[in-house]
């Protein structure tokens, strides 16, 4: 279980390391002028372009950590309905408590 309990932040680490190296290439292949940049909006192409070619890329290669991160990410919501389900139905019965108190003590 200790593998897959950081798996949200492996998984976008992982991502995040994807779309640098992407944007580094870009860079380098921008600044050997491979691919024609010119100032700021030719940067932003690039980070465009990085993050094109990694979202396919990071899809493929990190299938695998994507189903640890959504496992991991279904049990905490599981639990945390359990916990909900648990606190309201004994904030119900402390209210019914409550209501057969009172009448009980109306009728007397």
């Amino acid at each position: 279980m200790s593998s897959k309990s950081h798996a949200t932040l492996r998984y976008t680490s992982l991502r995040a390391t994807i779309f640098l190296v992407c944007l580094l290439v870009f860079t380098l292949l921008g600044h050997f002028q491979v691919i024609p940049v010119v100032g700021a909006t030719g940067f932003v192409f690039l980070v465009l372009l990085a993050g094109l070619v990694s979202a396919p890329i990071s899809y493929v290669l990190l299938s695998k950590q994507r189903d640890e991160m959504s496992q991991q990410i279904v049990g905490k919501v599981s639990s945390i309905k359990v916990r909900t389900r648990q606190r309201i139905a004994e904030q119900n019965a402390e209210e019914d408590a409550a209501d057969d108190a009172a009448r009980a003590s109306a009728q007397q």
